[in-house]
């Protein structure tokens, strides 16, 4: 499609509600990637938890049921429909960003210790607005898949990528601003209220996409159990699942290890203009960089983003300097831009051409296995290369004179990656041409 026909597309190829449902999904991201921008030191340092515990609630739970209770959550989203689907997740979204940021008012103090004290509330906050969270990818993709026709659907799908990034780089942003003028905490009480406006948007304004006539009818959710043990049973997808989950783990110490490195060692306050550098770059060299993966064989493009990844961590360890970790990220962001497009040709290509839909349910599954891996190495490795604050006091870890060596560990996990991504091509991958 050339540059006179995508635009011509976009007057004209779209419905109304496609860009309702792409224009709720920018403001949603704005509200999630705003509060992942500073929910691991909102944990550890204005709730209390210290950054370990902030690593594990921020991903290994709240960041892991985001991305693995979709699978689920799809039959929910089959059975009531999407605007029914969509407004029960602004809804708890709301609601549940808001019980987190309770956790640090003053006015919320009562709450937390009637839950059992802070570890205790914010797992049930956290829980709650993960459940929330799980909703929103099968209604917005089901609608662009529905509202879009054969000529459109590429380019529909590239519109709510793009986007998803644009969310990701303001988000952050918004949440800065918010943090330095009013408090970290009003960053989540953002999030609640635009959640809360979503919703209304959502009821005003969004309408049911038609249901396609060939479609079959909703699976129970006996029957979603079922289809995910029989993906579990197909154990060279799942080693290529759990093998790409290795990318992911780097990926989310973005989010998590890398706000306290920044601040910590690096002293530089305004941590949250990091996390807007993978967006902003993928947004610029998205198209450019798929371009040239088209040329490889699917998991050759892959097993070089993952290289590329990998080699960021090893830059950003070597020179601890703020210009020089934001150049490692721009670096990062084009090996997810590489592998990215590759991935889920490559997830469908796998699965048996009646279990499509099944197989891509669990196009997350790295996502989640990432994160919940991530949660559980980025708090120890803050503590011991950067330290802990303490009553607004920074303690030193045993290893804060060489800060930069925690990402040699994060490096390895990708090297690792890249190897078994390369052994899984020469050992276990069906045979293909490149195309």
């Amino acid at each position: 499609m050339g540059v006179r026909d995508t635009i011509q597309a976009m007057r004209t190829g779209f419905t109304p509600n496609f860009w309702v449902a792409n224009t709720l999904e920018l403001f949603e991201r704005f509200a999630f990637y705003g509060t992942k921008a500073v929910l691991v030191v909102y944990i550890a340092d204005k709730v209390g938890l210290g950054p370990t515990e902030a690593t594990w609630l921020a991903g290994s739970l709240f960041g892991f049921l985001v991305f693995f209770l979709p699978a689920l959550a799809g039959t929910i989203v089959d059975r009531y429909g999407f605007k029914t689907s969509l407004s029960l997740c602004f809804a708890i979204f709301s609601v549940g960003y808001f019980l987190i940021g309770l956790a640090g008012l003053p006015a919320g103090q009562p709450l937390v210790a009637a839950l059992g004290g802070a570890r205790w509330y914010m797992i049930f906050a956290l829980i709650v607005t993960a459940i929330g969270g799980s909703l929103i990818k099968p209604c917005i993709v089901g609608t662009v898949a529905r509202t879009t026709s054969d000529v459109t659907k590429s380019l529909g799908y590239s519109i709510y990528y793009t986007l998803v990034n644009i969310g990701g780089f303001f988000g952050p942003m918004l949440a800065l601003f918010v943090r330095e003028n009013v408090g970290i905490a009003w960053v989540l009480v953002m999030s609640s209220t635009t959640s809360l406006l979503l919703l209304i948007a959502t009821r005003l304004f969004f309408s049911e996409p038609p249901r396609p006539a060939d479609m079959p009818p909703p699976r129970s959710m006996a029957k979603v159990v079922a289809d995910m043990f029989k993906v579990f049973a197909d154990l060279r997808f799942m080693a290529f699942l759990v093998i790409f989950s290795g990318f992911w783990t780097m990926f989310w110490q973005i989010f998590y290890s890398l706000p306290l490195y920044v601040r910590d060692a690096l002293h530089y306050p305004r941590f949250e203009l990091t996390e807007m550098v993978g967006p902003l770059t993928i947004i610029c060299t998205t198209v450019l960089a798929a371009a040239l993966a088209r040329q490889m064989l699917p998991i050759r493009a892959m097993a070089l983003g993952f290289a590329l990844a990998t080699a960021s961590w090893f830059v950003m360890g070597s020179v601890p300097d703020f210009w020089v970790t934001v150049g490692a990220l721009a670096l990062f962001a084009i090996g997810e831009a590489t592998q990215a497009p590759r991935f889920y040709e490559y997830v469908s290509d796998l699965a048996p051409s009646d279990q499509v839909g099944t197989y891509m349910g669990f196009a997350f599954l790295p996502v989640a296995i990432g994160t919940f891996t991530a949660g559980l190495i980025a708090g120890p490795l803050v503590e011991h290369y950067v330290g802990r604050t303490v009553d607004g006091t920074l303690v030193p870890g045993p290893g804060a004179g060489n800060p930069g060596q925690m990402w040699y560990w994060v490096g390895a996990i990708g090297v690792v990656s890249t190897i078994l991504m390369l052994a899984y091509d020469k050992l276990l991958a069906p045979k293909r041409t490149a195309s």
